[in-house]
């Protein structure tokens, strides 16, 4: 699995943690976002991110900033992306498994480092489950075309 990772400058200190955890899981990554403190801002980011993940250079995509709200918002505004902002295992689970989200996000101001670790686990670890899912991801997708 390849995954797409980025933050802005308020989401650096996370995105670093959770990027070591990654290396630590063996899986390969590569980030999009903020190196250092100077400001960036999130749509930046989260537009760069979300398009490697449609376009399938990325299975998946992490992004962080200070709630995870804005990332997701900007993220969601890509075709055929699925953003959600997750703060606990059982969400981000979900996420995966009924909403077949490509992106999680979450914010450095709202989880600590090492539940942060285990929502990125448990998403990690969820496949799309398909199923009575399959027909309500498909609703999605085509209220993304008619609307889009």
């Amino acid at each position: 699995m390849r995954i797409a990772i980025g933050s802005d400058d308020i989401g650096l200190p996370l995105k670093n943690v959770l990027s070591a955890y990654l290396s630590e899981l063996g899986i390969e990554f590569v980030d999009f976002g903020a190196t250092t403190t100077d400001p960036i801002d999130y749509p930046d980011v989260a537009k760069v991110v979300a398009r490697e993940v449609r376009d399938g250079r990325f299975e998946r995509g992490l992004l962080v900033c200070g709630t995870g709200l804005g990332m997701a918002i900007t993220a969601n505004k890509v075709r055929g992306i699925r953003a959600a902002t997750v703060h606990d295992a059982y969400s981000a689970e979900r996420a995966r498994k009924s909403n077949d989200a490509q992106i999680i996000t979450m914010g450095s101001r709202v989880i600590g480092p090492e539940s942060a670790k285990t929502v990125l686990k448990a998403w990690l670890d969820s496949e799309f489950q398909g199923g009575n899912s399959a027909r309500k991801v498909a609703k999605i997708e085509e209220l993304e075309r008619v609307e889009l």
